[in-house]
């Protein structure tokens, strides 16, 4: 199994510990009987003199027993965290289109549900070698008090077994399928959270929404849990039921057959018993371990970025002069004919400029901006900084830029040019000329409450991008949501103090009353990319929306 064998290989001497200490509680389990058996049952020695010898093999037993449970345990999770925080690593390097494309429901599901099913399967992984050990320990002990009766209480438990592994399997395919109706069942949360404006609007498509898709998906998970724990609790039941069973034939063939003798028909039974709990707890334990490994597989075909143990924090600090795109292109779903494609794209930025991209909803300006800022990798040309082809260590580019995003996050602190806190001199002065004061409540860079109107969000979000101080502001459709005198304060104020302040601008905008601003006017039509100049930026300036229709 996948997820055992990764354990091993990175916690091999831990590993190794708590089985040497498993091994220890089985032979010490094994002792126990062996001293009943030899010393109770065969001699009948019921003097004082035993008991301390008994109860120090069980304050003993007690001991090692806990001492590899809990060992088992905490390495389980050690094992959780280091799982839990490569993925989350491995999430912030993956590349932006690959998240897209698994969406943010399978990745929520994968760091709840999976993370949560894998640490679940390491609580009962004690329960599962415990069994196992004590199982192999006690065969050693049966057979050499009577190989035949053994050979025939193997055959019955191993018919037992067979049965239980086939309702184990069974169990194992519909966690299967409960997994897969998780993540329909998180996309459905996704939209009736994200979506509940418009559901208490419109009631017949909440009813749709509800009716549709959440019920079927809901009902779905519903069928095949109940199915799940039809067969765990049938595999624990008959296990239960034929190891009593076992004990049964046991006497038989003792007393009836004349196979051995009453004392050892009843330290197998005395065995058997011991070994009943251990048993149909590793069974009971095992389908958590086939849900870990059914999370643990779903988690891999994430397919995300390689972990890196460290992030790559150091400032780009070459005294650069021009970014390009150099016959860029980018496809989106390259496996489907008809997906959407930008390119060839030739355009170089020019460090000090303000430059506006124009166009139509769907016409690749976001893309564009996506693989200028080096979050998108191209699929076919280059993305140079001056003469160095870095299309490869696309990072270099990203170390430069600062955007905000029409889907963009609000964080709750504020970091400067050297990942530390911003300077309160700095927030103070901008939060005034971005009109905050008084609606914003921090605390020094701290942001305590961001509970404000979208056109006061992207002006705080607006003030986390200058805060860092790159070379370069990607501002997509920002001015969008301001009402608009503080749009006109951004086109004529702030974008001219931005250049004052040595940033170099690129701006999404449709406000074709301020194209005049930017130094250069460039429109994005159907994934191409021109510049305008003369009388066709005089013509886009006049009626942008006549030109993009």
């Amino acid at each position: 199994m996948d997820l055992l064998r990764l354990v091993m290989r990175e916690y091999r001497l831990a590993f190794s510990a708590v089985m040497l200490a498993s091994l220890a509680n089985a032979a010490l389990g094994i002792g126990v009987i062996a001293f009943i058996n030899q010393r109770l049952i065969e001699r009948g020695d019921a003097t004082l003199a035993a008991l301390p010898e008994f109860f120090g093999l069980i304050l003993l037993l007690l001991v090692v027993a806990l001492g590899a449970q809990l060992g088992l345990t905490t390495l389980g999770h050690y094992f959780v965290y280091h799982l839990r925080a490569r993925l989350v690593r491995r999430i912030m390097e993956t590349d932006i289109a690959r998240l897209e494309t698994i969406g943010s429901a399978a990745l929520l599901a994968s760091l709840s549900a999976d993370v949560r099913n894998v640490t679940i399967a390491f609580v009962r992984l004690p329960e599962l070698v415990q069994g196992v050990v004590l199982t192999l320990a006690s065969v050693v002990y049966l057979g050499w008090l009577s190989m035949p009766i053994l050979l025939l209480a193997a055959i019955w438990i191993a018919a037992t077994m067979a049965v239980g592994a086939w309702l184990v399997r069974r169990v194992y395919a519909h966690l299967h399928e409960v997994r897969e109706s998780e993540d329909a069942l998180y996309d459905d949360y996704e939209t009736i959270i994200h979506g509940r404006k418009e559901l208490a609007l419109n009631r017949q498509r909440a009813a749709d929404i509800y009716e549709r898709r959440f019920r079927g998906d809901a009902l779905a998970y519903r069928h095949h849990i109940i199915r799940a724990d039809t067969y765990h609790l049938s595999a624990s039941n008959w296990t239960n039921i034929m190891m009593l069973g076992a004990i049964g034939l046991v006497f038989f063939l003792a007393n009836g057959l004349a196979w051995a003798s009453n004392a050892t028909a009843a330290t197998f039974a005395l065995t058997l018993l011991f070994l009943r709990t251990p048993m149909i707890s590793a069974v009971g334990a095992l389908p958590t371990l086939l849900n870990a490994q059914v999370a643990f597989n779903k988690l891999a075909a994430l397919e995300l970025a390689p972990y890196r143990a460290d992030f790559d924090t150091t400032p780009e600090t070459v005294d650069w002069q021009r970014i390009a795109l150099a016959e860029a292109t980018f496809v989106y779903d390259a496996d489907d004919d008809n997906g959407f494609a930008i390119g060839p794209i030739d355009f170089t930025l020019e460090r000090g400029e303000l430059v506006f991209i124009i166009g139509g909803n769907g016409s690749g300006k976001t893309t564009f901006a996506r693989l200028l800022a080096g979050l998108s990798a191209p699929g076919g040309g280059r993305l140079m900084l001056d003469d160095t082809d870095v299309t490869a260590d696309r990072a270099r580019i990203r170390r430069l830029f600062s955007a905000v995003f029409t889907d963009f996050h609000l964080f709750d602190r504020l970091l400067g040019a050297d990942g530390d806190r911003a300077d309160d001199a700095f927030i103070d002065h901008w939060c005034q000329r971005l009109q905050l004061d008084g609606k914003l409540s921090r605390e020094g860079a701290t942001l305590l409450d961001t509970r404000l109107s979208q056109g006061q969000r992207k002006r705080v979000a607006m003030l986390t991008a200058l805060a860092e101080r790159r070379d370069i502001l990607l501002l997509d459709e920002w001015a969008a949501d301001q009402d608009p005198i503080f749009r006109r304060v951004f086109y004529h104020e702030l974008l001219p103090a931005f250049r004052d302040m040595g940033h170099t601008v690129v701006a999404i905008s449709h406000d074709d009353t301020y194209f005049a601003a930017a130094d250069r006017l460039l429109e994005m039509r159907a994934g191409c990319l021109v510049e305008l100049t003369g009388d066709a930026r005089h013509a886009a300036s006049q009626d942008a929306v006549a030109r993009i229709s």
